[in-house]
């Protein structure tokens, strides 16, 4: 594991100093830089021992690969990651549980999106396959506005067999496909349950399909075939909400 990551984004950044002001080494600020929020994170981060630069913006660009930082790039420890076994310990915790499965969503800003979304919606975990996924990489954490570091990203060896896992301890696995029989406003959303979807262009895995209990669509009256995965999953997600109550 590295020994450190870089994290922009003033959301991102005041996520982990609220919840995990530990792992904060070195903030790095724009010269010249005058904001309110930005004179927080600084006395936030001397607060907690860590030490500031003000740098120039060819510098902060560097260090987030010219991503938009909003002036502030900051080192951290790494965060906690969660595999396969934590999902058992995150189902028992919660009698309820909403998960989200996330097959093959390789877009960074995509994964950011939906952790986002996921956290507003009150899911307990996002889950993700090691291999062809987007992981938590500094672009996500920006775009998910401090998200990543609530809600836990679960990445695993074996999509289907985690699937399969979840069916055991009774979690309904609920998948998304274009040739769904019923539509999303047709079908029982509650109980303890897991909301897939697919990938950005070829929707879920055979294997993944065939894992779920139930598939369902988002009715289309447009021109247009099929939504941005992230849009999908928050359309889906708070109808979800809705009738869970």
């Amino acid at each position: 594991m590295a020994q450190y990551e870089y994290i922009y984004g003033i959301h991102a950044l005041e996520s982990v100093i609220e919840r995990e002001p530990e792992r904060l080494i070195e903030l790095f600020v724009l010269k010249g830089k005058d904001e309110k929020s930005v004179h927080t994170l600084i006395n936030q981060a001397r607060r907690f021992g860590a030490s500031i630069q003000f740098c120039q913006r060819k510098t902060l660009d560097e260090k987030a690969d010219s991503e938009q930082h909003q002036g502030v790039v900051a080192r951290v420890k790494p965060g906690k990651t969660y595999n396969d076994n934590d999902l058992a310990a995150i189902v028992a915790a919660n009698p309820q549980v909403f998960l989200l499965v996330l097959d093959g969503v390789t877009d960074p800003h995509n994964l950011g999106a939906c952790l986002r979304t996921a956290d507003g919606a009150g899911v307990h975990a996002v889950i993700v396959p090691k291999d062809n996924s987007a992981s938590l990489t500094p672009v996500v954490r920006k775009v998910a506005c401090g998200a990543a570091e609530v809600v836990p990203l679960v990445q695993v060896t074996n999509l289907a067999r985690t699937l399969r896992d979840l069916q055991g301890m009774g979690v309904w696995i609920v998948g998304t496909a274009g040739e769904a029989d019923k539509n999303i406003y047709e079908c029982k959303l509650s109980g303890p349950m897991a909301l897939v979807m697919g990938a950005e262009d070829k929707g879920m895995r055979r294997l993944t399909r065939e894992h779920c209990d139930e598939l369902i669509k988002l009715p289309m009256a447009g021109s247009v075939s099929s939504l941005n995965v992230s849009v999908a999953t928050g359309v889906c997600l708070y109808e979800i909400v809705r009738q869970r109550g």
